[in-house]
């Protein structure tokens, strides 16, 4: 409910267009200092040092897939603590999060996204589904797509169709592709493979690193719950997997099966 259709229930009457405009400044400054408060809260954790150092870690130099990011030096369980207590934040302070140049911004949002549909009802969960992918450019590194696609995505389509990812998994943007991989990680712990295994294989031609480790840590977690599902996608694919997504795939495999998998790549 906003504040304006607040206060015509409370007065039982129609707002006129000038009560409209002084509620609507009433909640934009409502919601500019909800912000405020909320980026001071998260700069009592910044730390210079760490900032430098994830500057390097997430690749922001030109040209790499970090290009740009801004970084508080916030760690993750620092992050989680500020989005505890802003739980219920609104869709417009999320969004405002969303696309801040700062990465420790985003990732809040990204927390406190997850934390809201997981005690969401499915209507509510419907809403933060759709605002996601219409704010996923916000959710530009791996780690904020790792931290929400399988929790958002994954679990909202988890009993619906899935063209999406398959779309997804097209896309000439990275962190689309990274999510439609990682999605399907929900889909795994119900111990449905199928969508992993056709999405792993849309994957396999493609040039990106990150693409790579993510589609062999799916695999890998796809084997841990069905070794020999694991098995007929790498003995289907041994001559053209890309050799980081093998060692991501094979890497809870006894030493001298792994050894075989990586010389027969060669």
């Amino acid at each position: 409910m906003t504040f304006c259709k607040f206060l015509s229930e409370k007065s039982n009457t129609n707002l006129s267009e000038l009560e409209n405009v002084i509620c609507g400044r009433a909640l934009r400054k409502i919601m500019v200092n909800e912000i405020m408060k909320i980026k001071k809260e998260l700069r009592n954790y910044e730390n210079e040092k760490n900032a430098i150092h994830c500057l390097k870690f997430f690749k922001t130099g030109r040209g790499e897939y970090g290009e740009g990011d801004q970084f508080l030096g916030i760690t993750v369980p620092n992050a989680r603590i500020v989005a505890k207590r802003y739980s219920s934040l609104s869709f417009d302070n999320l969004q405002i999060l969303l696309q801040s140049s700062y990465h420790e911004e985003r990732l809040l949002a990204v927390f406190i996204l997850v934390n809201q549909f997981t005690k969401a009802d499915e209507k509510t969960r419907k809403k933060i589904f759709y605002f996601y992918l219409k704010n996923r450019k916000g959710v530009n590194n791996w780690d904020l797509v790792d931290s929400s696609a399988d929790k958002i995505v994954g679990a909202y389509l988890s009993d619906k169709t899935k063209g999406m990812l398959y779309k997804y998994a097209k896309s000439t943007n990275l962190w689309e592709r990274r999510i439609a991989i990682v999605s399907t990680y929900y889909f795994i712990k119900e111990n449905n493979f199928d969508d992993t295994i056709a999405i792993a294989e849309i994957l396999l031609e493609d040039k990106q690193d990150l693409i790579h480790k993510a589609v062999g840590w799916m695999l890998r977690e796809v084997g841990k719950r069905n070794i020999k599902v694991l098995e007929n996608f790498l003995q289907t694919h041994c001559k053209n997997i890309p050799r980081t997504t093998l060692r991501y795939a094979i890497e809870k495999f006894p030493e001298k099966k792994r050894k075989e998998y990586l010389f027969n790549l060669n």
